[in-house]
């Protein structure tokens, strides 16, 4: 056994989920050994798509993926996904090959720490064939503990080299990392805070995911409205107080409850600029709390009144116990019939009327994403890629719950939805894949069409289809032709006829009559993805994007 099998072998002893990755010469050995070891192996046909399957599946799993690069150009290809990985606080792995420490003017040699720090990611290295072991367990545990991105590099000289005689047959599995409570200081001043406000409301985010029945049980308790950032969407679906997205997101009945709120704690959320609308959810006497277990988190986008340093879960038991403690009984506050009877009314934007934009050779994207909504099965998972359509399926898309829906919107980079969709897809096999994308950003990914063609997935792909990039259109088209905007203007491509060269199904929509290709296609018991080439009415720009460009 050599270092490269030694490393693979340490991996999967120690509990991968799934290997996303390019193979080269010099990561051909660990990929393999990680497979001949039990660990599911899926080839993307770039590094950069392997990356953004691996954070998808990692997001949707719970478990630890691995990226496999060779090294220079092979890491460099997946650095977008990585940082999309790295901002997203995603446990995951970058094993890449590294070129010898003496072969100064290899080809392939980059800086590649330099490269992995510049975006964010941990950077670990198996140093010697003695260490390789324990630097192994040491990026493993900084992945899973610490909840990073970590680029794993594995010199080529390095992994050639027989593994010692002395090294164990197994290593042992880590234990569970302790969660973080809160100080005794720090509960006493949340729960007397919950005491004294009449309209709390909860912002959950990625740090709350495995938190949401604390939340609940807590909320139900205080009186408190429950809603989430993005990226934690579906964690409250079945609240009868949940107001569903807090920020861009939110419908007008949604955005003027948090902004009645004179208490908004943020439970794992920085409570960012598209969280909070720039500052315009936020009243001007509204107590703000945030709850992280990072303390650069705390109050590192806008002031808080208080900050507790601790998990999610654990902090909101505690809290919980401490209110219970001052009044046994329940209060109601913020959780009145008229609020109940507000929000089944009007809180989802599919209920919010809508002026159909639709033209006889096109149609309105929110008619489009109802009608998907009604047509596809409840037990979906739903990734989104970036761009001015985003908020169409983001809102008018419902999901059954935390695990359905896939955002991967950290680094706000475009072209990476269909690599998300596949590693979500992997990830809960039980439901459909649905995808919402541009045309720009489809057409920037499409090689890894193929992948979700050559594993079968019954995938959904809806592209958003406005023959431009539209946020780029829509920020920078003044009405009077004075801008050039043929930069981000392309003709019209039949994206439908492209998919079906992939080998999926291919239809074009221009109406609601069109989606009954949908439907047969449903009833077909599919084994191959579905791309709807939606040619859409202009909406004139997307209000989400526009309070996003605002920002800037």
């Amino acid at each position: 056994m050599n270092v490269a099998e030694l490393v693979g072998r340490t991996l999967a002893q120690l509990g991968v989920g799934h290997v996303f990755g390019v193979v080269g010469s010099g990561n051909f050995t660990v990929t393999n050994t990680l497979r001949q070891h039990g660990v599911p192996y899926t080839a993307a046909r770039h590094e950069g798509g392997a990356a953004t399957m691996a954070d998808a599946y990692s997001r949707m799993s719970g478990r630890l993926s691995i990226v496999s690069t060779h090294q220079g150009c092979g890491l460099s290809n997946a650095i977008t996904g990585i940082a999309e990985a790295a901002k997203s606080r995603t446990p995951m792995i970058v094993l890449t090959a590294d070129s010898p420490a003496a072969a100064v003017r290899a080809n392939f040699r980059i800086d590649q720490d330099a490269l992995a720090r510049s975006v964010g990611a941990a950077v670990e290295r198996v140093h010697s064939a003695e260490s390789a072991v324990a630097d192994t367990v040491r990026a493993y545990r900084r992945a899973v503990n610490d909840r990073q991105t970590v680029v794993l590099s594995l010199p080529i000289d390095i992994q050639a080299r027989p593994a010692p005689t002395e090294t164990p047959a197994a290593v042992t599995p880590l234990p569970a990392a302790q969660l973080m409570r809160p100080t005794d200081e720090a509960v006493h001043a949340l729960t007397l805070l919950l005491r004294d406000a009449q309209k709390p409301v909860f912002v959950a985010g990625r740090g709350a995911r495995h938190a949401g029945a604390q939340l609940q049980e807590l909320a139900a308790q205080t009186g408190a409205l429950v809603a989430t950032s993005a990226v934690a969407s579906g964690l409250f679906v079945d609240d009868e107080f949940s107001l569903g997205i807090s920020g861009g997101f939110s419908s007008p009945t949604t955005a003027a409850l948090i902004s009645e709120a004179d208490l908004i704690i943020g439970w794992g959320c920085t409570l960012n600029m598209w969280t909070m609308r720039h500052g315009k959810l936020i009243g001007a006497d509204t107590v703000l709390v945030q709850v992280d277990l990072d303390d650069d988190a705390l109050g590192a986008n806008r002031a808080i009144d208080l900050g507790v340093r601790g998990d999610t879960g654990a902090t909101a038991r505690e809290v919980l116990a401490a209110v219970r403690a001052l009044e046994a009984t329940p209060t109601a506050k913020f959780r009145t019939p008229a609020v109940s009877a507000l929000i089944a009314e009007s809180s989802r934007w599919r209920d919010v009327p809508v002026d159909d934009l639709s033209t006889p050779h096109s149609i309105d994207p929110r008619l489009l994403t109802i009608e998907l909504d009604r047509i596809l099965p409840a037990e979906r998972i739903v990734s989104v890629d970036s761009g001015n359509f985003m908020g169409y399926p983001a809102t008018h898309l419902s999901v059954p719950d935390e695990f359905g829906f896939c955002f991967t919107q950290a680094f706000q980079s475009i072209g990476l939805g269909l690599h998300t969709a596949i590693g979500a897809a992997l990830a809960r096999p039980d439901r459909l894949p649905v995808l919402g994308t541009g045309d720009g950003g489809f057409l920037m990914g499409i090689s890894e069409l193929e992948t979700a063609v050559r594993l079968g997935f019954p995938l959904v792909v809806i592209v958003y289809n406005d023959a431009a990039y539209g946020a780029e259109v829509h920020h920078f088209d003044q009405g009077d032709n004075s801008v050039d905007l043929d930069t981000v203007s392309f003709p019209d491509v039949d994206i439908a006829a492209i998919a079906r060269g992939f080998g999926a199904a291919g239809i074009t929509v221009r109406g609601i009559e069109d989606l009954s290709e949908v439907e047969a296609w449903l009833r077909s018991s599919p084994s191959a993805p579905l791309v709807i080439d939606a040619k859409i009415a202009s909406d004139g720009g997307a209000w989400w994007l526009a309070e996003a460009f605002a920002g800037h």
